[in-house]
């Protein structure tokens, strides 16, 4: 009798280190805190790719850049230096002009348009992260760019010389033709680089300007709905290729209802977070007339610029787009 329950007990125990060992657990870094909503939406794409795989995968979460900042998480992904992340697709346009077709101005200003605008543009991006070693898992937009500043803005003319807030290429060229002067400045850095007068201005969505209380240190959000920029969430294509079928499938599944999900999210949280802006003092405007037609000029300006960059891709990607 001893040695049965000697033998069973054994078997249990070796059994248990068996699944230990089958599980895996994936580092995930992201750039922005747990209170923006693409964070909650990956916190539960992690805990359905969990469920859904019996605990074989687990997804740690490292979010606002707690273990590569911004700039790093793509290339830490690409390394392998970890599996998966989640990084915002406009920032590898110096690698491809097609990467940051989403971040120009007045080009896709609504939910439907960025919807058609991302059907348009993944084939390419598909293509081109592939070369990396890189897989699109899913992708969700921002709500609406909105113009945060210190003053009241009626022109373009008003944004001369201010000291303007850029996070990729194509907002830098944004505030260099808007007369301003561009300060690469991350979401966690933003209350400190306003308090302390390194920046003036800013375009972002409502959710970065209500999650990082921006009525402590500025005055007027301008209701200018600019574009609808994406986080992109991409794995490892080696680390994916390790896991078994049924692990992939099951992350796929949680990817692609992380990006419906996501997408109602957003348009959620635009009303919700400029009503929060409103509620603590901001002065919420709608653009004059003059604001937004100078603004659209240098869309269009943009746009020009970035087709002669973009070739033949970026051609391609625009018919598709606009048909």
């Amino acid at each position: 009798m001893f040695v049965s329950r000697y033998f069973g007990g054994a078997i249990a125990a070796l059994a248990g280190l068996a699944v230990a060992a089958q599980a895996d657990t994936w580092d995930m870094p992201t750039p922005y805190p747990d209170a923006t909503f693409h964070t909650a939406n990956i916190h539960q794409f992690a805990k359905d790719v969990a469920e859904a795989t019996d605990g074989a995968l687990e997804i740690k979460v490292h979010s606002a850049g707690s273990l590569f900042k911004h700039p790093e998480i793509s290339k830490a992904v690409r390394s392998g230096q970890v599996p998966i992340g989640e990084f915002f697709l406009s920032l590898l346009a110096n690698d491809n002009p097609v990467f940051g077709a989403d971040s120009l101005p007045f080009l896709a200003t609504s939910y439907d348009d960025a919807e058609r605008l991302w059907a348009a543009q993944k084939s390419v991006i598909d293509g081109l992260l592939d070369a990396q070693g890189l897989m699109v898992l899913y992708a969700v937009p921002w709500p609406p760019q909105g113009l945060y500043t210190t003053k009241q803005i009626d022109s373009v003319a008003d944004l001369a010389g201010l000291k303007f807030r850029t996070y990729n290429a194509t907002l830098e060229e944004f505030a260099n033709l808007a007369g301003a002067a561009p300060t690469q400045v991350e979401v966690p850095d933003i209350p400190q680089a306003f308090s302390t007068g390194r920046v003036e201005a800013m375009i972002t969505s409502p959710s970065t300007g209500a999650n990082s209380k921006a009525w402590d240190f500025l005055s007027h959000y301008t209701d200018i709905q600019a574009w609808l920029p994406k986080n992109i969430i991409v794995v490892n294509k080696r680390s994916f290729r390790r896991l078994d079928e049924a692990t992939q499938n099951a992350v796929l599944k949680a990817a692609a209802a992380a990006e419906a999900r996501g997408l109602e999210m957003s348009k959620k949280e635009t009303d919700e977070k400029v009503a929060i802006l409103r509620e603590n003092g901001i002065t919420v405007v709608e653009p004059s007339e003059e604001l937004m037609s100078g603004l659209r000029e240098i869309g269009a300006q943009m746009l020009e610029n970035w087709k002669a960059e973009a070739g033949d891709e970026g051609a391609a990607l625009l018919d598709a787009y606009q048909k």
